[in-house]
């Protein structure tokens, strides 16, 4: 049993068009079940105004958790800093993941944090890919794996 067990969820925009991609990712998922639960929820690709009522709609029912958004104006982590972070959090993490065109204001203002992955853009499916990746070697180092080097 994993010392530091999570409950994650992930909301996204829009269906993974690449295979090798969506591969990756629920390739990462799977991984993720030995450090908690991890649900995903992904939204249809729209506009962000009606992007952003359906991540509202969503967050209702994750009352008390812990919001993050992943976005270009948030904080950047090291990959250890990442780890103490999720270390310190003791109930539900939502992760949000914007499409293409980015997240709606009171979406971001719904956040408890705002986290960039880079300065760099990034398409969506790769924002998820890295994310997910970085979720499961945060967890990792956690938790005294060998995946993080």
């Amino acid at each position: 049993m994993a010392k530091y067990e999570k409950i994650i969820k992930l909301i996204a925009v829009g269906k993974m068009r690449d295979r090798t991609f969506d591969a990756r990712c629920q390739e990462f998922l799977t991984r993720l079940h030995a450090y908690g639960k991890c649900e995903v929820v992904i939204l249809p690709d729209s506009d962000v105004r009606n992007e952003g009522k359906a991540m509202l709609r969503e967050l209702e029912k994750d009352r008390g958790a812990m919001v993050v958004v992943l976005t270009e104006e948030g904080r950047e982590f090291t990959t250890r800093e990442f780890a103490d972070f999720l270390g310190k959090i003791d109930r539900k993490i939502v992760f949000i993941i914007g499409g293409p065109y980015g997240i709606a204001p009171e979406v971001k203002a719904a956040a408890a944090r705002l986290w960039a992955l880079s300065k760099l853009t990034f398409t969506h499916e790769m924002a998820r890919l890295i994310f997910l990746e970085q979720l499961y070697r945060g967890l990792n180092l956690l938790n005294g794996g060998a995946y993080h080097h």
